[in-house]
């Protein structure tokens, strides 16, 4: 079973050990959950999102069928966590959505599996922000207070952010994100990002067909220049757009993982590292870390319109060397 724990910050400088504000609640930048992998050599982790857990009556906006069959397949998995990126519920007003997500997901909790997600917008749909944040949170007590926080896991450090909050420079999320790339250890080989709005994804002709915005744009040139100076190599994985996508900007690689399932939609695969046209994508990510490498597959549902959706294969795969790398 992991071990799961709060770090205790490490010695800083003054202003590093100024205290941030995650969603309430005083928090030192290099605070963080501490997963222990079950084996100390490689880090194993689950990447995706977009699942809007609801009512399996509703077929439409979520497909129970794929929706299931991910989480069942995930729990199969020799995993030391779960990162989530958004929109776990359909409405996060909606408290039953979450009974759902704990109910579906009780395998996840039987196998001790750590399950870390982040705030997606229909965490915010159908409540005041102060309501859904209290359903979130009563729905993942651990995060209680923190809208972004620090995991980490062997040589990963992953870390979850708000798309809901701004990304710009002098914000407290920016402060926060600044703090935590400026005090990496020396044993943290890559960084693994993760939040619901993609800084890089496709860009339609259809503004409602989720494009990048201005918001996250800001974040990408950020991690664009700091990746240049970084010991750490950098991975961002978002949701949000309800397909899979690999890009690469500025040295830095850029997933979108939401096929979690949600309601599918086919997306343009200009400057994309995947070129399948086959949809629609319900899948997961599975990344394995070693000093050396970070190993990234995604695993595509192949039946979703089965009664029992089952079959999956991988169907992208590469590479991410550490800086260590030879």
């Amino acid at each position: 079973m992991p071990r799961l724990t709060l770090l205790a910050p490490r010695v800083l400088s003054a202003l590093a050990l100024m205290a941030f504000t995650t969603g309430g609640r005083a928090v030192t930048p290099n605070d963080a959950f501490v997963v222990t992998p079950k084996d100390p050599a490689t880090v194993r982790l689950i990447a995706y999102g977009d699942q809007r857990f609801t009512d399996p009556a509703e077929k439409d906006a979520s497909r129970p069928g794929p929706r299931q069959a991910l989480v069942k397949r995930i729990a199969e998995e020799t995993a030391d966590a779960v990162l989530m990126t958004g929109d776990v519920p359909w409405h996060g007003g909606t408290v039953n959505d979450y009974t759902v997500y704990q109910h579906e997901t009780a395998v996840w909790r039987d196998r001790h599996i750590a399950v870390f997600p982040a705030l997606g917008n229909h965490e915010f749909s159908g409540c005041a922000e102060s309501d859904c944040l209290k359903h979130w949170w009563d729905a993942n007590p651990t995060l209680k207070d923190r809208r972004y926080y620090a995991v980490d896991i062997g040589s990963v450090r992953a870390l979850a952010l708000d798309s809901a909050l701004p990304f710009n420079v002098g914000s407290a999320q920016r402060l926060w994100l600044e703090q935590e790339l400026d005090h990496l250890s020396a044993s943290t080989h890559f960084v693994v990002l993760f939040l619901h709005h993609p800084p890089v994804a496709a860009q339609e002709s259809d503004p409602l067909r989720h494009n990048v915005r201005p918001s996250e744009v800001v974040l990408a040139d950020y991690l664009t220049e700091r990746a240049k100076h970084l010991s750490a190599r950098l991975l961002v994985i978002a949701g949000h757009v309800h397909n899979y996508e690999r890009r690469e900007h500025g040295g830095v690689v850029y997933l979108v993982s939401g096929g979690g399932g949600a309601k599918p939609y086919a997306v343009s695969r200009e400057g994309d590292r995947y070129q399948s046209p086959d949809e629609p994508n319900f899948h997961y990510l599975t990344l394995a870390a070693t000093n050396q490498f970070m190993h990234v597959e995604m695993h595509r549902l192949e039946d979703p319109e089965a009664a029992v959706p089952h079959e999956f294969t991988v169907r992208d795969s590469f590479d991410i060397a550490s800086s260590t790398a030879h």
